[in-house]
């Protein structure tokens, strides 16, 4: 009979403690911009490429519609994005920054400089670990 590992010894349980641990070090820099990390993320997708459709913003941020819309209408209703029907295909809703939204761009491209200022890690070891943890994500 094998013994399984023990918690510490579980990869899944070192991806959550570290996720968590990375959402509780952008807390309190996004508290300061009125941003929680869901809507992070969604203006740094809509920085990249403005005018999404939901659909295209919840493939990228694999989130699903139940999660994603009550977001946006948070966001639209904070005054940061607009969501209008497309003129294309009106069961597509579009996502685009308001000028609010985007006059938060300088101060969110802050945020990840000010995440590790107080550790020893290196730009290099966050580069080297983002990309083993996307090949991992891509294999799994």
């Amino acid at each position: 009979m094998a013994v399984s590992p023990t918690l510490e010894q579980q990869l899944c349980f070192a991806l959550y403690s570290a996720s968590r641990a990375m959402t509780a070090r952008y807390r309190p820099l996004l508290d300061e911009l009125g941003l929680t990390y869901p809507q992070y993320l969604v203006l740094l997708a809509l920085y990249e490429r403005d005018g999404r459709t939901v659909k295209e913003l919840g493939e990228e941020l694999r989130l699903d519609s139940g999660t994603l819309s009550p977001l946006l209408k948070r966001m639209a209703a904070a005054g940061l994005l607009r969501r209008t029907r497309s003129a294309d295909d009106e069961r597509s809703v579009v996502v685009e920054l308001t000028d609010e939204g985007a006059a938060l761009r300088g101060r969110v491209a802050e945020v990840p400089g000010g995440l590790f200022r107080d550790t020893d890690v290196t730009v290099a070891e966050i580069a080297d670990l983002r990309a083993r943890l996307q090949d991992f994500l891509a294999r799994i």
